[in-house]
């Protein structure tokens, strides 16, 4: 049994020796391929900054020109196409801002105007007396900015100059 193992050990350890150079050359060449695509790319690279084009022949100049071209089409494309998504974005910002104005004019206008009654009523008590002593002959008269119901149209120019604004 003893002996059995011996001579599986060395085969065993033999054929993994003998493999160890096959991984070694395949590896070796994968390294090579990958150097000679780096290198590749890199003068690509070069050529395409404007690098480097003295080696070029005239179809490869045309070729890189054109290649360039493309490129720069679908960069001029990339860029519009943001810029009119901000363009998109700016005007519906724009429009929600406007909306929120009108509808802070229109809070300042009814707040004004109610303002402008509350005062007049003050100053003119309900039964329309203004509570001076000297007008105290007018307590009979009524004073329509007083009652509600009466409201309509009450301070229009003012109103409209809030509106002008």
């Amino acid at each position: 049994m003893y002996k059995t193992l011996e001579r599986y050990r060395s085969c065993n350890f033999n054929s993994e020796a003998t493999a160890a150079p096959e991984i070694e050359l395949s590896n070796y060449q994968e390294y090579l391929k990958l150097k000679t695509r780096v290198e590749f790319l890199q003068t690509t690279q070069r050529n395409l900054l404007g690098e480097d084009l003295g080696p070029l022949n005239m179809k490869e100049l045309e070729q890189l020109e054109n290649q360039i071209e493309i490129s720069l089409k679908h960069i001029r494309a990339t860029k519009s196409q943001q810029s009119l998504d901000q363009l998109f974005d700016l005007k519906r910002k724009e429009q929600q801002l406007q909306d929120v104005n009108k509808d802070l004019r229109k809070k300042i206008q009814e707040t004004t105007a109610e303002n402008v009654l509350q005062m007049s009523c003050q100053d003119v008590g309900p039964s329309g007396s203004s509570g001076h002593a000297n007008q105290a002959n007018q307590q009979e008269h009524f004073h329509p900015a007083c009652d509600p119901s009466l409201r309509i149209g009450y301070q229009r120019n003012f109103l409209d100059q809030l509106n002008k604004e």
